[in-house]
């Protein structure tokens, strides 16, 4: 059997690209259209479009290469490749491009296009599983699942005119992305941290990982969902958020990340968890303190988990599974601090510290820097065939 093009040849490669491509346009797009006057065909609210893109374009892309490649890990199934994966990068690009131009067409077939990318996905992944005896991972599954009624509820609101479908579809969205960040993160970060203090001959048996704490992590979250979801008062999602970051950052602590300051490929990993406890905290303080934006744990859990994740995994992953040294490219180090300033300027925007319009300009740059950086280092390697000869 011939082998696929190089780029089609494991899922982790196009859709790579296309997240580190995607998290530029995105945001240019968005200042252009805040501070520059960019004339956008969007058809929706200009702010629910930027969630949307960022929630079901940016993340789901990302999302994609890493389970359909992960999967295979996991499963020892063969990768999805050529024709069907070149046909589910279609798909995506398709939703996408129905986006940029909703204001030129009809709201049925936007959401049609849009909705049609998340079940696919997770029909196949559920199969994939199912056939391998793999029951564990369905809860990934059920994420895609559950991302796909916050996307439909976000086209709800938009056809009917309704901003609480809206604000639910995004709300739920943001959600059900933590509540992957806690079930993914929290298998690879520790054991990654303890196979590289293994190998370095260093304390591996202090990194924990305890099966109470892990159980109780991605229940707050579930639990925190759930409320957010009801008619309740503020304080029981803030106490819920409250109790979901003290949880997640016991976790934290027991991963040990400070034993592993020397490699960014880590390092970078336990900073994305630790955006990620700081975003729950805010969010339940500011349940009691109403004085306190919304955006400032909305950001810190976007910019800072989401975006700094995303980019500690695909890094490392764009090396790992291409036959190359376990190690950050060079200029990497300027990719990860980027976003880390993207995600301290935009905080300090939103709590007004400095001014708007500046702070969220410069915000922007950096999270463009560091994409944009991604792209050049990432994508050659990409693109090429694996540096060992071997198949994927």
């Amino acid at each position: 059997m011939a082998q696929p093009n190089a780029l089609l040849a494991y899922p982790f490669r196009p859709f790579f690209i296309l997240t580190g491509l995607y998290a530029m346009v995105v945001v240019l797009a968005w200042v252009g259209f805040l501070f520059g006057g960019w004339p956008l065909p969007l058809g929706w609210s200009p702010l629910q479009w930027h969630s949307h893109e960022m929630i079901y374009g940016f993340v789901t892309a990302a999302t994609a290469g890493f389970l359909l490649t992960a999967m295979c890990n996991w499963t020892g199934a063969p990768p999805l490749q050529g024709k069907g994966l070149l046909a589910l990068v279609l798909l995506w690009l398709a939703g996408r491009l129905a986006f940029w131009f909703a204001g030129w067409l009809p709201g049925w077939l936007v959401a049609v296009v849009d909705l049609a990318f998340l079940p696919v996905l997770a029909i196949y992944a559920a199969r994939v599983l199912l056939r391998y005896g793999n029951k564990r991972n369905l809860i990934l599954v059920a994420v895609l699942a559950a991302l796909t009624v916050g996307n439909l509820l976000m086209h709800v609101g938009f056809t009917g005119g309704g901003m609480q479908w809206l604000k639910l579809g995004q709300g739920l969205g943001l959600d059900i992305i933590t509540l992957m960040i806690v079930v993914i993160a929290g298998r690879i970060t520790p054991a990654f941290t303890a196979n590289w203090l293994r190998g370095q001959g260093g304390p591996a048996e202090q990194v924990v990982k305890s099966t109470k704490v892990t159980g109780l992590a991605m229940a707050s979250v579930v639990l925190l969902a759930v409320l957010a979801l009801l008619p309740l008062p503020a304080w029981c999602e803030a106490l819920a958020a409250l109790f979901a970051g003290g949880i997640n950052a016991l976790r934290l602590y027991q991963w040990r990340g400070w034993l592993a300051w020397r490699e960014p490929l880590l390092w970078i990993l336990h900073l994305a968890y630790g955006w990620v406890v700081i975003a729950l905290l805010l969010r339940g303080v500011s349940g009691f303190y109403p004085a306190l934006p919304e955006t400032l744990w909305q950001h810190s859990l976007a910019l800072g988990g989401i975006g700094t994740l995303i980019l500690g995994v695909m890094s490392r992953v764009a090396v790992g599974h291409t036959g190359r040294p376990m190690q950050l490219q060079p200029y990497g180090r300027l990719m990860y601090w980027a976003v880390i300033a993207a995600t301290v300027l935009r905080l300090l925007a939103a709590n007004q510290w400095i001014d708007y319009r500046i702070g969220v300009t410069l915000s922007a740059l950096g999270w463009i820097l560091a994409f944009s950086l991604f792209v050049v280092l990432y994508a050659p390697m990409l693109s090429q065939p694996r540096a060992d000869n071997r198949p994927g």
